[in-house]
């Protein structure tokens, strides 16, 4: 059976790199994020903005469906955008590295050092 086909055993160079799935997961974060956003500033932009100007109120001189859908909405993805990046998103080499492994093993009998001063 040749290596190529549908229902051929892969052999351990047909391995996908186990970075892909790192990067599919992270890509679905990137569009989920980016939906979100978009229907957050929509619903503000449209919701709000919909009323005649005369029924508008102002925060901080702004028309109140700018503020909700810019100005906060600016912040809001700011902030998600840096907790998802410091604590779910991975940081991995780019380059080819046959050896990568994304949680390697601890094979040292040495526990983990700690501070100077422990």
């Amino acid at each position: 059976m040749r290596p190529d086909t549908p229902n051929a055993p892969q052999s351990d160079e047909h391995k996908q790199d186990p970075r892909f799935k790192t990067a599919h997961k992270e890509a679905w974060i990137g569009l989920a994020l980016a939906i979100f956003n978009f229907i957050w500033w929509f619903g503000f932009a449209y919701g709000l903005g919909g009323r005649p100007v005369e029924e508008y109120t102002y925060i901080l001189g702004l028309p109140d469906w700018f503020f909700w859908s810019c100005v906060v909405g600016f912040i809001l993805m700011s902030i998600i955008t840096v907790v998802l990046a410091k604590f779910v998103l991975t940081d991995m080499p780019l380059d080819d590295d046959p050896t990568y492994h994304p949680n390697p093993p601890n094979f040292s009998d040495k526990p983990a050092q700690k501070g100077p001063k422990s």
